[in-house]
């Protein structure tokens, strides 16, 4: 038989042993989030946060601003250009038009007027490496949704010259452009594909040097766009349907076909597409949570199909109102996680393994979409993207392999695209 004494000392020095080597992987950690170029490529933006009062030179409620990115050691931050899908016709686009035309104009007065000091607009690898040693963070544009082209293909080029590196063809909804993943649940379409106008735009951004971004467009689209396209593309905010079954993942089929294209799948940190079993329990419990302590403040939890039928006032009211219950709610919230876990970091990681695994570390990338959706337990938003790369390091990625996830590989694709349109060009 041990001795109290014995195992109390047992026990101590194991403990002991233990810290020592989570310090140990922490520090190489820090040292190796430090030394790598980290890009974030899926960011929403508001442009009620890009005024003189209001920016992101402040640590607003966002997931993403620049004190943020300081503290999490984010380097890059795709910004985007988001329009959501309306009906298929003029005033729809020109509406759109003028939606994406802000967005693009907030972002520029971020880099132009309200932080030039800080931050600067890269529109290519070289561009992004000088201003990383220059010790600023980078703004990249990404376009989500082609819908905002309207019918002028001219549109493409205009986006490309205020700096649109990116652009996905559609997003929830078939677009002009070509059909949606959302398609897929009831198995209807409009183009079985790409529409005509759509291989025009494919053809146009070869020949601009934009990626083409297969995130949210159909599996039928993505795979026209690999066989008409002259250079790789890139999935921006996606990850493995291998893992969760659902549509704005990429199946094992898609993944080859991305692979022998040369892209990158971007795994994004987006709670319902890396684990939608977890992540619709833990839903359901915040949302009782949520219901009660917004029942005495005297607000009601609506359904999402009723927020979004709002007007633009009332659902700027409404998600005001919801952030104070959250506040509220906060310590049950985090009662409630010991009982039910929330997804998280290691579910975010299980997918890059699962992609590096399949496909290779070099195709394979990290997205969050912070402010648009995404967010995880423990990578909630750029203050905390350290985390992401002490997991890595806990499952024995090296630091070039680290390195090529959180950029190298992205912008490896990017001076592909644009060799590609330089000769495209030149011919």
């Amino acid at each position: 038989m041990f001795s109290k004494k014995f195992l109390l000392l047992f026990f101590t020095a194991f403990a002991a042993s233990a810290q020592s080597s989570d310090d140990e992987l922490l520090k190489k950690a820090q040292q190796i989030h430090h030394e790598v170029i980290t890009i974030d490529t899926h960011n929403d933006i508001n442009v009620d946060n890009f005024t003189a009062e209001k920016n992101y030179t402040q640590n607003l409620d966002t997931q993403v601003n620049l004190p943020k990115m300081d503290k999490g050691g984010i380097d890059v931050t795709w910004l985007i250009v988001y329009t959501g899908q309306e009906e298929l016709n003029a005033a729809g686009y020109e509406t759109a038009h003028k939606q994406a035309m802000s967005k693009f104009e907030a972002i520029h007065r971020l880099v132009e007027e309200l932080a030039p000091d800080q931050i600067g607009l890269a529109t290519s690898s070289e561009e992004v490496r000088r201003l990383v040693s220059q010790g600023k963070k980078v703004a990249m544009i990404g376009v989500e949704n082609g819908y905002p082209v309207g019918t002028d293909i001219k549109n493409v080029k205009k986006f490309h010259d205020l700096g649109a590196r990116y652009m996905s063809l559609s997003h929830n909804g078939h677009s002009q452009l070509c059909d949606s993943n959302t398609g897929e649940a009831n198995n209807e379409w409009l183009h079985n594909g790409l529409s005509d106008l759509g291989k025009e735009v494919v053809k146009e951004m070869n020949r601009l040097g934009m990626m083409i971004d297969v995130s949210h467009p159909s599996k039928e689209a993505m795979r026209q766009m690999i066989e008409l396209s002259k250079a790789p593309l890139i999935a921006s905010h996606s990850s493995a349907r291998g893992l969760c079954n659902h549509s704005r993942n990429l199946d094992d089929e898609q993944l080859q076909w991305l692979k022998d294209n040369g892209g990158v799948i971007q795994t994004v940190a987006f709670d319902s597409y890396l684990n939608t079993e977890k992540n619709n329990a833990y839903s359901a419990a915040v949302n009782e949570v949520y219901a009660e302590v917004g029942k005495k403040a005297g607000f009601e939890l609506l359904p999402r199909t009723e927020v979004r039928q709002m007007d633009e006032e009332e659902r700027k009211a409404y998600y005001e109102n919801f952030g104070k219950v959250r506040k509220l709610a906060e310590p049950k919230i985090q009662e409630l996680k010991e009982e039910v876990p929330p997804v998280g970091i290691s579910d975010f990681v299980d997918h890059v393994d699962y992609l590096v695994k399949k496909i290779g570390i070099d195709h394979v990338g990290i997205s969050s979409d912070f402010d648009g959706g995404g967010g995880i337990e423990g990578w909630n938003d750029a203050s905390q993207s350290l985390n992401v790369t002490l997991e890595l390091v806990k499952r024995g990625y090296t630091k070039e392999e680290i390195a090529k996830l959180w950029g190298e590989n992205l912008l490896r694709v990017l001076d592909e695209v644009q060799a590609v349109a330089q000769r495209l060009q030149a011919e």
